[in-house]
């Protein structure tokens, strides 16, 4: 497991990878691949939309919390309703060039404002924040157990982690990742969780509402190859989802089946 320090020089290439998008010829190829399945998956079942929803549903009242918007690149899909209302907010990315885009977005709301600096760099100073906003970002990580104590620093008591990432628990999945790894060109900092890495987060936080989603759903892509109708092929995909979204609420083995986990968790 990498140290801090080790993982903090990483996050330098990770910054250039991402103001110059420098993928490699296999990573362009999987890149397009994985969002061309699931873009149309999560899109067809509403995976997504789900996702957002629920997500404002555990913001609640952002009025009078201090909010870190961590690893948002130039602003996600909920960085400028954040900036727009909450007491305080925080866009956080390593992306220099990002970070002034998103600067430029909410530039109009006086209690917002964006910094390119590492999250675990002591230059980030500021502490306290009520809610956490991770979308797809705490899987950058390759040493959870560094991360974990970084949020547990930064966290105000009871404050809240909302969550996105890819789950690796899946054999299937673990297979074709497997394979890939190799030849990517962001593996220094794709660490999707395996049952351990979930388990450190469950047993430091309080996991108070996770949900796992493309996990039965994840082969819907097959169903699309069927001689039925449009409207038949989603009924069955969101069935699918329902399941995967209502069971891995509460069974680790379902979960496990899932490609991406959500999380709302809480500072003990």
């Amino acid at each position: 497991m990498r140290t801090q320090e080790e993982i903090i020089e990483i996050n330098k290439k990770q910054k250039e990878f991402y103001n110059h998008k420098k993928k490699n010829l296999p990573t362009r190829i999987w890149s397009f691949v994985r969002e061309k399945t699931l873009k149309k998956i999560r899109k067809d079942i509403g995976v997504l939309n789900q996702s957002y929803d629920l997500h404002k549903v555990w913001f609640g009242d952002v009025s009078n919390k201090k909010v870190l918007d961590l690893g948002c690149f130039a602003g996600n899909y909920w960085s400028l309703y954040l900036a727009e209302h909450s007491k305080q907010y925080i866009g956080l990315d390593l992306s220099d060039l990002a970070i002034e885009k998103l600067n430029k977005r909410i530039e109009k709301f006086p209690n917002a404002k964006a910094v390119a600096v590492d999250f675990l760099s002591d230059d980030f100073a500021e502490k306290d924040f009520d809610i956490i906003y991770a979308y797809g970002v705490l899987h950058h990580f390759q040493n959870p157990d560094v991360l974990i104590a970084k949020l547990n620093e930064k966290l105000a008591p009871n404050g809240t982690i909302i969550s996105y990432d890819p789950l690796e628990t899946s054999l299937p999945i673990k297979f074709i990742r497997v394979l890939y790894r190799p030849f990517q060109s962001d593996k220094d900092w794709e660490w999707p969780f395996s049952r351990k890495t979930y388990y450190k987060f469950h047993n430091t936080f309080k996991v108070i509402e996770r949900h796992g989603v493309l996990g039965q759903a994840k082969w819907y892509f097959l169903i699309n190859l069927l001689p039925i109708s449009d409207e038949k092929k989603q009924a069955i995909g969101k069935k699918w989802h329902k399941k995967d979204w209502d069971l891995s609420a509460t069974s680790d083995s379902h979960l496990f089946k899932c490609m991406q986990l959500t999380m709302l968790m809480q500072k003990k």
